[in-house]
């Protein structure tokens, strides 16, 4: 568990960095399924059980800021999505960022790291199974249905038009959202997914 997570967090810090900008995508769609695989086995574990009735403390939360904003310009502009936060729960489509939930996954993994590499294994593996079930794991299914769409869109020649105003800060009706779903980028995302163009 620990080696899978390990390698995602430094996966996801190199594709930030935008050497390879073209590729950012398809390689986040892998990564994210290989974690989600992880993500998996928590979920199907019995629950584990920390060693110590309170969480031990372990210290500031690195910031993940600069790696948002990296990601933000490097997807821009295919960072905003449309998506449903419960499929068992009748809600409206809201917008997220994949450069949000990028940042919190690895928020979450590096917590459960941390006390991995203080030798609490226990406490380690029970957040990262908390945090799979309550936030990673969504957000982590979400981002990779986001990312796995924008390249079969590229790869099956299905062009959609521009998204014209998905906003994760504005408020919208239900038809809007799902009106703003149903737009993509045609020619725009083909350069960013290093693949052939529409």
């Amino acid at each position: 568990m620990a080696d899978s997570i390990e390698s995602f967090i430094v996966a996801v810090a190199e594709v930030s960095r935008g050497d390879e900008p073209d590729s950012a995508v398809p390689f986040l769609l892998l990564e994210l399924s290989q974690l989600l695989l992880t993500g998996g086995r928590l979920g199907a574990h019995e629950d584990f059980l920390p060693d110590e009735r309170y969480e031990p403390d372990v210290g500031p939360e690195p910031d993940v800021d600069e790696l948002r904003e990296r990601f933000a310009r490097l997807l821009d502009p295919v960072d905003v999505y449309s998506e449903v936060f419960d499929p068992y729960a009748r809600s409206a489509p809201v917008a997220c960022r994949i450069s949000d939930d990028l940042a919190d996954i690895i928020t979450d993994l590096r917590h459960g790291m941390a006390h991995y590499r203080d030798g609490r294994v226990s406490e380690a593996l029970w957040w990262w199974q908390f945090s799979y079930l309550s936030n990673w794991g969504p957000t982590a299914s979400a981002a990779m249905r986001a990312l796995q769409s924008l390249v079969a869109h590229v790869r099956l020649d299905q062009p959609l038009d521009e998204l014209d105003g998905l906003d994760t800060d504005a408020e919208a009706t239900d038809e809007q959202l799902a009106e703003e779903a149903g737009k993509v980028m045609a020619a725009e995302i083909a350069g960013p997914l290093g693949l052939r163009s529409v």
